[in-house]
């Protein structure tokens, strides 16, 4: 067979497999059979000695690893902030990959450089973000977090005189890191590859929706980091912004803001209150592979001044090619080499505009609603106020409550995760896809009625 005989048949034969894969998952559990789990033994033999055909190869992944996947993409899964995938950004990343670009120079890949520009001003746009402000795309929170972050280093010591690039931390004047008690564990993890230290983080007391409390922040002096959250993990509640932000910028401190999904509630006109004055912060970090239900990996790191994010990311070398009017993607990014993922986020915001993107994110908090109304109608405790798409329910004690999502899960109509929150057990409900319709909300809830009343 002639090599483009052969990529032919092979792409035909992936793009049929995964039609049919996608197709079945509403008739499926959620969750994978034990059976299937147990069938990925199958994958435990010795690197292969000979070549084989290629459509070979897809079919052992497709029959061994497909029944064993949790179904993520389909309208059920509630557990964790993680997406679906859009059409439109699920087929835009089959062209991306079969571009085959490595997007980290403009001179190198010119056509996903410009889309990744246009994808970052639309995006500065929507979160209604100060103008000019740059941003890079990464691969999730964790890193984006790290991204904006290391922005905020160089340029607290920039302003004190220290070269933290080129001379390192040994020696530099501290950074004191102002955290909620509920902040999420990336941003530590972060703090912790940057030399900032994770236990070294002055930890400020929240509310009882895990909101930082404002009157609780403790004065700033010397270079200060006031890291605050937009969407927390279990509640989806925001922390004041206005006032925190306020008063760190009266004392030089610069603001990062953790909005891996809470950021877009932006680009939504019912919800854009919960986020007013976030654009008032130094840096913003939050996923497209979350809300925008892009595919995996899709973070975004932003940064006010776009200079202060190129003086900490910046690669120079002299066998790579400059284009002094463009910009490079690895100026802004903690990786040379990646992959083209501004090309999904600019599907999807094209495919959808400002409207369907409005609708999405409203359609899942009013989803979010209906479960949180319906479960406290039954008997339920909702734990949290509803603000976004985060609904906490406990079924009783903490042995009752995991017995209960134990049995949610095997029952496989939908996936809810368990989260410990304030010292309470409970089923945390994430609403976030695309294809998640009323009806899978009520037989959802059928599922859990029933199985709480049991």
């Amino acid at each position: 067979m002639e090599r483009f005989d052969l990529v032919q048949s092979i792409l035909a034969n992936a793009a049929g497999r995964a039609e049919v894969y996608l197709a079945g998952l509403d008739q499926r559990s959620v969750a994978p059979s034990a059976a299937a789990i147990a069938g990925l033994a199958e994958l435990d033999v010795p690197l292969p000695e000979d070549s084989c055909d290629p459509t070979r190869t897809l079919a052992l992944l497709d029959r061994i690893v497909s029944p064993a996947t949790m179904a993520m993409a389909g309208r059920r899964f509630f557990g964790f902030m993680i997406g679906g995938c859009l059409p439109s950004a699920l087929a835009a990343n089959w062209l991306a990959t079969a571009w085959d670009q490595n997007a980290g120079l403009y001179a190198a890949a010119p056509g996903v450089s410009h889309l990744e520009t246009v994808a970052l001003r639309w995006l500065v746009d929507l979160f209604d973000l100060p103008s000019g402000t740059g941003g890079a795309f990464v691969t999730g929170s964790t890193v984006a977090n790290f991204t904006a972050l290391a922005a905020a280093r160089n340029g607290l010591l920039a302003r004190v005189g220290w070269n933290v690039e080129a001379d390192g931390l040994l020696g530099a004047p501290p950074i004191t890191v102002i955290a909620g008690d509920e902040a999420h564990p990336t941003v530590f993890k972060s703090l912790g590859m940057l030399g900032l230290g994770r236990s070294r983080v002055v930890r400020v007391p929240v509310d009882d929706q895990g909101r930082m409390r404002a009157d609780a922040v403790p004065p700033m002096r010397g270079p200060t980091i006031v890291l605050l959250q937009a969407g927390n993990l279990n509640t989806g509640s925001f922390d004041p912004f206005e006032p925190i932000i306020s008063a760190a910028h009266a004392q030089g401190a610069w603001v990062h803001v953790d909005g891996a999904f809470g950021l877009w509630a932006k680009a939504a006109p019912s919800l854009r209150h919960l986020v007013q004055g976030v654009e008032h912060a130094d840096s913003w970090a939050t996923d497209a592979h979350k809300w925008l239900n892009v595919p995996y990996d899709s973070g975004l790191a932003f940064v006010r001044k776009p200079d202060t994010l190129r003086a900490a990311m910046a690669i120079t070398a002299d066998y790579l090619p400059v284009e002094s009017r463009a910009r490079s993607p690895c100026d802004y990014t903690p990786e040379l080499s990646r992959r083209a993922r501004g090309v999904e986020v600019w599907a999807a915001l094209h495919s959808l505009g400002r409207a369907g993107l409005a609708e999405l994110f409203e359609r899942n908090c009013r989803q979010a609603r209906r479960f949180a109304e319906a479960l406290s109608a039954a008997g339920c405790e909702v734990l949290n106020d509803v603000v976004l798409n985060q609904v906490l329910v406990s079924f009783g004690d903490g042995e009752r409550t995991r017995r209960v999502i134990e049995a949610i899960q095997r029952d496989g109509t939908c996936w809810c995760g368990v989260t410990v929150w304030q010292e309470r057990t409970a089923m945390r409900i994430s609403v976030c896809s695309w294809a998640t319709t009323d009806a899978d909300v009520e037989r959802s809830l059928a599922v859990m009625l029933r199985i709480a009343a049991e």
